[in-house]
């Protein structure tokens, strides 16, 4: 009996403080409100962006804000079908006035990670770090219908499901480019810059996998959705 007053008490109390949860705590902080782009990646955050990929409206809702205000532009391609169906795609075509080398698809929780990595480390920190504007970032291609390592057999790989992207390169305004094959292993500040942005992914994505992890990605960053904080 008393447990379950306690329980009761604790119940009340919820009720009691969600509208002021709801009012006064910032959204990186707030688990009552819709993420957003612009959230910093607390805790609170990394649940937010975990319970995106089972809630396609919920998910398309953060991109379309996120459009509006001009931290990507994105269109929604028809349905892809075969052995790696694609039921809701993404096409990414930009991360504000950051352009591709390519557009590229992607799975809506991915955009979302994509574009929060984007605006929140490495726009700013290419300014603030080489102090050049990022304008360019080069990739390798995001959706692949194989299986991972292009194996014969095993488990997809996250490229199958449209969940992952290989960055392999940035471009600033001053004409600067930083490609990772041969930046990663370089002393100076672009590799400082290299380094610290790959880190930073670690707290966007649910696996982050550079060149340090094995040969096979020493041109570039997987980024995936998989895991939780997998880094290396």
């Amino acid at each position: 009996m008393k447990g379950l007053l306690i329980v009761g008490g604790i119940l009340l109390l919820l009720v009691a403080i969600t509208p002021w949860f709801a009012k006064n705590l910032p959204s990186a902080w707030n688990p009552f409100t819709p993420l957003q782009v612009t959230d910093s990646p607390t805790f609170i955050t990394r649940y937010k962006l975990q319970r995106l990929a089972g809630d396609p409206q919920a998910c398309l809702a953060v991109l379309e804000q996120a459009q509006q205000q001009g931290y990507l532009s994105f269109s929604q391609p028809a349905p892809t079908s075969g052995s790696c169906p694609l039921p809701a795609p993404i096409r990414v075509q930009r991360f504000g006035d950051v352009r591709l080398s390519a557009s590229f698809l992607a799975s809506c929780s991915l955009a979302v990670s994509s574009t929060m990595f984007v605006t929140q480390t490495v726009k700013p920190l290419a300014a603030a770090e080489l102090g050049s504007p990022l304008v360019r970032i080069d990739h390798l291609g995001s959706y692949a219908c194989r299986n991972i390592y292009h194996r014969a057999e095993g488990r997809l790989s996250e490229h199958a499901t449209a969940d992952a992207l290989d960055m392999s390169g940035f471009r600033l305004a001053n004409g600067q480019q930083i490609g990772v094959l041969k930046t990663w292993p370089r002393q100076g500040n672009d590799a400082q810059w290299l380094h610290q942005i790959f880190q930073q992914s670690c707290r966007y994505y649910g696996n982050s996998i550079g060149p340090d992890y094995n040969a096979a990605h020493a041109n570039h960053f997987h980024l995936g959705m998989r895991g939780r904080g997998f880094c290396r």
